[in-house]
């Protein structure tokens, strides 16, 4: 019996404890509710990335650079790699003939080696300075737009402003798009043009 009463008070302070700690719990559920209320007062926007690169003039400025500047890089290569295969064409034509002496041949040999080895070299090169030539203008592009949302959104008051761009956003309403907004204001604030 006494192990009995012992189970039943044991069970009443259980009990007691369970409704007391819901009790306490009772108060952040009407917290979150008042959650969504919230969330109806954000003020969302979106801008089309694809306009920014076509119409913001530091974007085309500088994709007008580096365009330029891969082309440079892939002439300068080819004029390079194409001389590299007529000499390497013309050491086989004169091996064919026998104009060669065989220490010659493994002269000329080895200083095509190294000329391609250079060629090789040189693009690596070319190829690192054109990537960190592309992810200083993308650091400069991304600085200036965030820069500038900062001082357009002091008025506007968006919660949230979208980069859009392709389908990351699966609807989207127009109204809600800023992005003439946001490429005039750029445009305007944007002293200089890119570095030749």
């Amino acid at each position: 019996m006494k192990k009995n009463l012992f189970k039943n008070v044991a069970f009443a302070a259980i009990a007691g404890l369970a409704l007391t700690a819901c009790n306490k719990q009772q108060p952040q559920v009407e917290d979150k509710t008042e959650a969504p209320a919230a969330a109806s007062q954000l003020k969302i926007a979106y801008v089309e990335v694809d306009s920014i690169m076509t119409q913001y003039t530091f974007a085309k400025e500088y994709s007008s650079l580096l365009e330029k500047k891969s082309a440079n890089i892939q002439k300068t290569i080819a004029q390079k790699g194409q001389a590299l295969q007529a000499a390497a064409a013309n050491f086989q034509q004169k091996i064919q003939q026998n104009a060669y002496t065989r220490e010659q041949a493994e002269a000329i040999q080895a200083g095509l080696q190294k000329q391609q080895a250079d060629l090789q070299g040189l693009q690596q090169r070319l190829g690192n300075e054109f990537q960190a030539e592309t992810e200083k203008y993308n650091k400069a592009l991304h600085d200036s737009i965030a820069n500038y949302l900062k001082v357009y959104n002091k008025d506007k008051k968006y919660s949230l402003i979208f980069s859009k761009q392709g389908d990351n956003l699966l609807y989207a309403d127009k109204a809600y798009d800023v992005t003439a907004e946001v490429v005039a204001g750029l445009n305007k604030a944007y002293k200089g043009s890119a570095k030749k």
